[in-house]
């Protein structure tokens, strides 16, 4: 079976307690649950990584060009500032989809911007849990 990363950056780990105005109630856990329902489904082995720093994202990332044939990241806050997430994914040359729970295109200006987008194969944006759910069905289709 293929396996793919997870990626939750940082916050993310608060799921359910941060703003759920933006981020909806769903716990951490029940999230991550749904995220390995849903790679089974698509035939992928799952694994999934959360990390407040970015180097340990980095490192993640790194590994997973040995293991994994594509990542869905949701780079939190990391998404608008972080060259070095940006060239760690155009270094690993496997697809990665950046997915977001709230449309960051609504929200502060600052967050209008990824650094990381133009090294992915997408953005998905704005769905909640759903855009992780997205993140997988998309990677299926780019690794058909």
């Amino acid at each position: 079976m293929k396996k793919i990363l997870v990626v939750h950056g940082p916050n993310l780990n608060l799921l359910g307690e941060r703003e759920p105005g933006f981020y909806g109630s769903d716990s951490f856990e029940s999230v991550n649950a749904e995220i390995e329902r849903k790679a089974e489904q698509c035939g992928f082995e799952c694994e999934i990584f959360q990390s407040n720093h970015e180097g340990e994202i980095v490192d993640k990332l790194h590994a997973a060009r040995l293991d994994s044939v594509g990542v869905v990241l949701n780079a939190g806050a990391f998404t608008h500032y972080s060259y070095a997430i940006a060239d760690a994914i155009a270094a690993i040359k496997i697809p990665v989809v950046e997915v977001h729970m709230s449309n960051i295109h609504a929200r502060d200006e600052f967050r209008h911007r990824s650094v990381i987008a133009p090294v992915c194969a997408g953005q998905i944006a704005g769905f909640g849990k759903a855009s992780y759910l997205l993140g997988i069905e998309a990677l299926k289709e780019i690794l058909k």
